[in-house]
This record gives structure tokens, C-alpha cells and sequence, in this order.
């Protein structure tokens, strides 16, 4: 046999070995069920888990991955029933057994750094503040999946909470607390500000109060720790909430105190702040948590305008940029600034700044103008996505 037909011949065996790879049925034929179900109950991976796969066993299907939707899963699994579907459910549905029942935490230092996966060379995906309470869902080595007041899903390492179970959280709750108002400053501890720093606080932390020495309150931290907070910094949480007018003035006043504090991609706190959390801790230093992203509060509170009528703005609506759709692109809501009147909105770019709309002023931003694209009204509006601490008890039972 020549090489020739040698080569013809292994040739066609490759062929129809190939062929038959190609006719292979290894599709998963109602993939469109599972993609149905995520996009109703889990449309954004930030704030829903939902990652749930099948994979073809003989005559049937195995259904895998993880959710923190139980109803999600409930209605994918009804969905394959009435199709008559044969599948073997392997979802495993968070929090995780492995937790051992310690399915809460509060935050136990001056600002938790939340990653996108649990490794500290991950992105900052946003940050919590002390005495902030929140779910766990599963463990990964030191590192613990959560999920914050504002529905934020991200992960923490163990450093950064203190894991507790119903009855202890329960407790935590009940307990009379303070919380921090100053922008930035540290307990200490002895009631004197000489005596040892135990920690750096910022404005917005939360800590459980036994008793009141002279000027200091004597605090307790999640994890046991004691200290002192003096009292011209801080306040009985329950007066703070009882006294709380937020109005556009307020808002303007909180925002103000802020000035020149550094641009921190997914920062949240007073100590860097990207310009959503920028604008989401205006809001939670006068009671209301609102959404973390800049595209998420988007979708709150009421319209206001989107053509550049900015006499229509009040102090404290929020103003959003980026790029406007068009026939083969949707629009992209990139950063989130808020009107404190006379033109202006303050905003963090590179640091907390004020700039202007009026084109004759000094502080005119006219990239920003250019990218504008609507403003919405967040002040006393009630509505999912928008939580006000006055009417739902997150820090104190």
C-alpha cells in the first residue's frame, strides 16, 4: 500500500471518527428553564446568588451549584416536574451546614474590606462599618461569604467579623447601643484620651454601650473587647434615631463634612470613598441605607429630570452620568454625584469635590455635563431598595 493511500485511509477514519463527535448529544435541553429562572429571581449577581447547572447522567440529570433563594430553586424544580424532566437535585441551598448554625456576624473593626472572592489581592468590592450586622452563607478557607444590610453579596475574611448564632444575634440587637459621629477619630482604653488607642472608629459605627464614665461612654465590641468612646463624638443610638429630621440641609451638611476625603474604588466609609459610596454614606449618616452601586440607586426614588433642567433639582437628589443608549447599545450609569444647590453638585472624583453646571463658574465640570444623563429623588421616598433605620430595626431590636 503506497503512503499515499495510506494517508486516504487514516484520513477517512479521522473523518468519520470526527463525525461522530459532532453528533454526539451532550446539550443540556432545558438550559433555557435555568436561564428563565435566574433572570427572574436573580437578575444581579451582586445582591442573589444563583449559580445552579445541570449536567447529563445516563438517562437523567444532576442539578448542581449553589443558591441563597430557596424559592429560585423551588421554581426551577417545578419547572423540570412539569416538563417531565427526570433530575437528581444537588443544589446546595446557603447558608451552608457547615457553619454550624452560625449564620450571622456583626462587623468588628472600624471598616471591613468586602472582596469579590476570598483573597485580599481580589477587588474591593465595598466595605461595612463597625457594628454593621450581616448574613453568612458559606466558608472558603479564612474567608466567609456575606451579605450586607443593603442585600450586597461579598467576602471577608475572618478578621473582619464576629460570627454569631440566632440567639447571640438576637442579644447583640436587644442591647442599648452608640453610635459614632465624628468623621474619624479612636477608642480607647480608659475613659481618658491619653490612655491606649484599642481602635480607630468612623462616623456611622455601631457598638453595644454598658454604662457611661464622666464624658465617655464604656462600649462593648462584637468580639468582647472594651473601650471607651467619648460622648461629644457620639450618641445613644436610640436619641439619634428618635431625632432624626433628615432634610435637604442635613444632607448637604453631611456631605460637606466630607470634603477632600480620597477617591478608593468600592470604598464606603470615611475613610476613601468611590462616588456611589460617597453618596450611600450621605444617605446612611441620615438614617436611610440605599442601594451600593451607582446603577442600582439609579433604579430608586423618583424621576426628576434628564434633559439638563436642573431648576428642577433640590438639594440632595442624586444626579447620574454616563453613556446614553443608543439603537445598538444600552446606557451605562458610570457615576453618581449629589445637587447641594446654586448649580453645583458635590461628588467623589480623585477626592470629595464640588463642582459646577454653570459654565461660568470656576468649578464648571464639563465632562461631567456633557455625560449627564438623568437625577432622581431619594428624600422621604418609600419604596423596596430604599431602607429607612427609623422604620426597620437593623442595628437595634
Amino acid at each position: 500500500m503506497t503512503f499515499k493511500c495510506v494517508f486516504r485511509y487514516v484520513f477517512i477514519i479521522f473523518f468519520l471518527l470526527e463525525g461522530c463527535e459532532v453528533k454526539e448529544d451532550t446539550g443540556i435541553p432545558f438550559q433555557q428553564q435555568i436561564t428563565d429562572v435566574k433572570n427572574e429571581y436573580a437578575p444581579d449577581k451582586r445582591v442573589a446568588l444563583f449559580n445552579v447547572e445541570a449536567i447529563r447522567s445516563s438517562d437523567s440529570y444532576i442539578l448542581k451549584g449553589e443558591s441563597n433563594l430557596p424559592n429560585a430553586v423551588d421554581a426551577l424544580k417545578l419547572k423540570l416536574t412539569a416538563n417531565k424532566i427526570d433530575f437528581i437535585d444537588s443544589v446546595q441551598l446557603l447558608p451552608s451546614k457547615g457553619l454550624k448554625g452560625e449564620t450571622q456576624a456583626v462587623i468588628n473593626i472600624s471598616v471591613a474590606n468586602l472582596r469579590s472572592q476570598p483573597k485580599h489581592s481580589a477587588e474591593l468590592a465595598t466595605q461595612a462599618t463597625l457594628g454593621t450586622p450581616v448574613k453568612v452563607y458559606k466558608k472558603e478557607g479564612d474567608w466567609f461569604l456575606i451579605q450586607t444590610p443593603d442585600q450586597y453579596l461579598s467576602w471577608v475574611d475572618a478578621g473582619g467579623i464576629q460570627l454569631m448564632d440566632s440567639l447571640s444575634i438576637v442579644e447583640w440587637k436587644s442591647s442599648e447601643k452608640i453610635i459614632y459621629k465624628k468623621t474619624y477619630g479612636h477608642t480607647y482604653s480608659k475613659s481618658d484620651k491619653e490612655s491606649q488607642v484599642v481602635s480607630d472608629i468612623v462616623a456611622g459605627a455601631v457598638l453595644e454601650t454598658i454604662g457611661q464614665v464622666s464624658d465617655f461612654f464604656e462600649v462593648r465590641y462584637p468580639d468582647g473587647r472594651t473601650a471607651f468612646v467619648a460622648t461629644d463624638e457620639a450618641q445613644q443610638y436610640d436619641q439619634w434615631l428618635g431625632h432624626l429630621n433628615t432634610t435637604t440641609e442635613s444632607l448637604v451638611a453631611t456631605s460637606k463634612k466630607l470634603m477632600g476625603v480620597p477617591y478608593l474604588w468600592g470604598g464606603t466609609s470615611t475613610k476613601g470613598v468611590d462616588c456611589s459610596g460617597f453618596t450611600k454614606t450621605i444617605y446612611f449618616l441620615n438614617g436611610m441605607v440605599i442601594p451600593r452601586d451607582a446603577s442600582q440607586q439609579v433604579h430608586t426614588g423618583k424621576p426628576i429630570d434628564s434633559t439638563k433642567n436642573f431648576e428642577n433639582l433640590i438639594k440632595g437628589d442624586l444626579l447620574f452620568f454616563g453613556r446614553k443608549a443608543t439603537d445598538s447599545t444600552a446606557e451605562k450609569v458610570v457615576h453618581v454625584g449629589m445637587w447641594i444647590g446654586n448649580n453645583e453638585f458635590i461628588h467623589s472624583s480623585n477626592m470629595v469635590r464640588i463642582s459646577s453646571m454653570d459654565p461660568n463658574a470656576p468649578n464648571f465640570d464639563p465632562w461631567n455635563r456633557d455625560r449627564y444623563l438623568r437625577s432622581k429623588r431619594i428624600l422621604k421616598e418609600e419604596e423596596d431598595g430604599l431602607i429607612n433605620l427609623a422604620n426597620t430595626p437593623i442595628f437595634k431590636d
